[in-house]
């Protein structure tokens, strides 16, 4: 069996060390801002009291794309960025994020054809699209995306995005800052924060001990609990900038398999996705309601499983049961809270603000989407620059991703690599490697030259060498953290193979904080 090379093991914690960075939250914009705080050259530390992108981070839709339906709300500006963050991100991790063709019917008594075919023609154009084929029309009678459809369905059009593996987008942005130098610490709780002679002392919580970190400035990242992390952890009066908006999806076994997407619209003004998932499944999703409550309980409820069967019902000629569902998620977004009446209404747009009372610079981030998240961070990090000084420039538009160093036309070209090298690879499981790993699945396949040098097998093509280099190099310490994070392999384990994943990882994440204790 191949040991994975390169691991690094986390570093202990230095009470008399002052950080540049404080980051509180690991998902899309934590993770985001580390990396390219830790790139300029600042000193960084992040804590997440769970796992990384275990909250909203990996309950999204998993699109990078500009979001057609808020031209809607005249929400131009933020259209427009995240349009031309579509081709930037797609140029930087092209194995975790691919090209996605969206076929949207025309349904009579809806959008009618002119307004959507306007629409696409304004999120063609105002985007820089460069790599992605533009908008055309379909005749569903005759295209193959009608033959899942009913009959009454005759006229499309067909547009471009992103598909993004989302929960492996937190994590890569979370690994390139630790190969920068930052600290990145998962069940790791902040439980308190306060200013000492102009320097944020913050004490967190892991599973063993607690301890003090100390910081030049603090980032409030923490996603739907960003207000309680004002309130709770920093003593302050009760804040209120955010709406928590519960999104929630379905996943059946596969409804079609034409490779492009559908986008529905319903009568009651909102959309969702009929997406390809994982080979064998379509997803689909979303929803939009207010929520309240711990953010961490967010799950699905009959009403929103109905929502999503009737929509889907609306268009696919095979009816949609609950009955069909093989999973399902749902994520909280914290929406900066404009005061749109609606859900579907509240700006999907970023709030920064930087806060001076307490005696040292902390910046809290209201909302985002995934598609943004880059661009926060650099806003983030000129505010940063103010605040404490400028370190750096802006550099993370150019730099792939780990695992991405390969231009975003090439991934057959990798796969087929890949596949060359280790012949012991099934096309599927080779494919697999590389949309997860890119060119960093080598890291784990070392030197091996037969399946048994991969080590034990835990079903699928899931093997030993794979789960020790996401306990020692993604911070993976549980079999959620691996089936329905860093992989979506609980798809297809049944639960005794889940149960073993789970005791393994456990005891390989416990032997790794076992020896940080002793360095």
């Amino acid at each position: 069996m191949l040991d994975c090379p390169g691991a690094t093991p986390e570093v202990s914690l230095r009470e008399d060390v002052v950080r540049d960075l404080f980051i509180i939250g690991g998902g899309i914009n934590g993770c985001g801002i580390a990396r390219d705080a830790a790139g300029r050259g600042y000193s960084v530390f992040l804590a997440e009291k769970d796992d990384l992108g275990s909250g909203t981070s990996s309950a999204s839709t998993k699109l990078i794309h500009g979001g057609l339906r808020y031209l809607e709300y005249y929400e131009f500006r933020l259209v427009r960025e995240a349009l031309r963050e579509r081709e930037v991100l797609w140029r930087n991790a092209p194995h975790i994020i691919r090209p996605m063709r969206f076929v949207l019917p025309v349904q009579k008594g809806l959008r009618p054809a002119w307004l959507i075919r306007l629409g696409l023609f304004v999120y063609d154009h105002i985007g820089g699209r460069r790599l992605l084929p533009p908008t055309r029309s379909l005749d569903l009678r005759g295209d193959p995306a009608g033959k899942p459809l009913k009959p009454g369905l005759s006229r499309a059009f067909e547009y471009s995005d992103c598909w993004v593996d989302d929960a492996r987008l937190v994590v890569l942005n979370a690994r390139d800052a630790a190969d920068h130098n930052a600290e990145i610490r998962t069940r790791t709780k902040v439980v308190k924060a306060r200013v000492e002679e102009g320097i944020w002392v913050v004490t967190v919580q892991d599973e063993s001990s607690t301890s003090e970190v100390r910081a030049r400035m603090l980032v409030n990242a923490a996603g739907p609990w960003v207000d309680e992390i004002i309130s709770d952890v920093l003593g302050s009066r009760p804040a209120h900038h955010v709406r928590l908006v519960k999104g929630s999806h379905i996943v059946v076994r596969r409804k079609f398999a034409d490779p492009r997407a559908f986008f529905f619209q319903n009568k009651d003004g909102r959309i969702i996705f009929a997406i390809p998932y994982e080979g064998e499944f379509t997803l689909i999703g979303t929803t939009d309601q207010d929520f309240t409550g711990d953010p961490g309980t967010a799950e699905i409820d009959q009403r929103e499983i109905a929502y999503l069967c009737s929509t889907a019902g609306e268009y696919f000629s095979e009816p949609v049961e609950p009955a069909d569902i093989v999973w399902t998620y749902a994520g909280v977004r914290p929406l900066y809270d404009d005061g749109a009446t609606k859900a579907q209404e509240a700006t999907r747009d970023y709030v920064l603000k930087i806060d001076h009372s307490s005696g040292a610079p902390m910046l809290n981030v209201f909302g985002g989407k995934i598609t943004t998240f880059r661009r926060l961070s650099e806003t983030a990090l000129a505010l940063v620059g103010e605040a404490i000084g400028e370190n750096g420039k802006s550099w993370t538009a150019d730099v792939p991703l780990p695992g991405g160093d390969f231009g975003p036309l090439e991934f057959g070209e990798i796969v087929a690599g890949l596949i060359h090298d280790y012949p012991f690879l099934e096309p599927g499981h080779a494919e697999r490697l590389v949309r997860l790993y890119g060119t960093a699945a080598r890291k784990f396949l070392g030197q091996a030259t037969n399946r048994e040098d991969l080590g034990r097998s835990f079903g699928a093509d899931l093997y030993e060498a794979e789960l020790r280099f996401l306990a020692e190099r993604e911070w993976a310490s549980t079999g959620e953290d691996v089936l329905w994070r860093r992989t979506k392999l609980g798809l297809r384990l049944n639960s005794e193979q889940a149960e073993a994943v789970d005791a393994f990882i456990r005891d390989r994440a416990h032997n790794n904080r076992q020896a940080t204790l002793s360095n």
